[in-house]
């Protein structure tokens, strides 16, 4: 989360409390458990010799929800990434990518306050490495902006594929109808009165499919790469086009 070539660099600044400066070390290696002799030579080896006389047990086990321990150390939580991510700022943590820079971009253009929520959360899961969060977040965002989209520019259109599919289907008039949808079929009948083409159309379905997996307990682990080609694809073939 943190390049340790960072760590020179935040451990002498003032801003940071020794709290904070710990947590900064353990962010280096987010999956690792940390001894507290692990902590204090990994902040003296990186400019901070002042760490050998810190107290770094009582400090972590003072560390409420932004640490985890366990038998053979402690580990930075998911709290503890966030509050680092925000409290060091993501330039200082090395994430913010260009793919969370172009988010923000398109970000200033979204006027639905419904999407901008879940556009900014998503932008803040990413850059905090929650990337499951970022992964399932970031896709509804996009839905949202096709079902605008779609309600303002084709909803007869809409209407008309839908009722050729089921008969008995009821015509839709807002957004929130369009919820009603599974979005895989909500995807079919875009592709066919082309709001999306048929290359399009399969990219989003691959998004789909991992935001489903992202989205419901299960043993799915991904990382910066794959959530960060999910969100490259809603950015170029959602974002920037609606």
């Amino acid at each position: 989360m943190i390049p340790i070539e960072q760590l020179p660099n935040l451990l002498v600044s003032n801003d940071f409390t020794r709290l904070q400066k710990c947590l900064i070390a353990m962010a280096t290696d987010v999956e690792r458990h940390w001894r507290p002799t692990d902590v204090r030579t990994t902040i003296t080896d990186h400019g901070l010799p002042a760490a050998k006389k810190w107290n770094i047990s009582s400090i972590l086990s003072s560390a409420g929800s932004y640490t985890a321990r366990f038998p053979d150390g402690y580990s930075i939580s998911l709290d503890g990434r966030k509050h680092i991510a925000e409290t060091v700022g993501p330039v200082a943590t090395g994430i913010a990518s260009p793919v969370s820079s172009q988010l923000r971009q398109h970000f200033g253009g979204i006027t639905d306050p419904l999407t901008r929520s879940f556009v900014e959360e998503s932008i803040s899961a990413f850059e905090s490495s929650l990337f499951r969060s970022a992964v399932v977040l970031s896709w509804v965002g996009a839905v949202s902006v096709l079902y605008e989209h779609v309600t303002s520019n084709h909803l007869s259109a809409f209407n008309a594929e839908l009722l050729k599919r089921n008969s008995k289907a009821r015509s839709i008039k807002t957004t929130d109808d369009l919820s009603l949808i599974k979005e895989y079929d909500f995807l079919q009948i875009c592709s066919a009165i082309s709001v999306i083409g048929k290359n399009v159309k399969g990219e989003l379905e691959k998004c789909l499919k991992l935001r489903n997996g992202c989205g419901h307990p299960n043993s799915l682990a991904i990382g910066y790469h794959l959530a960060a080609a999910h969100i490259e694809v809603l950015m170029l073939n959602v974002y920037s086009k609606y």
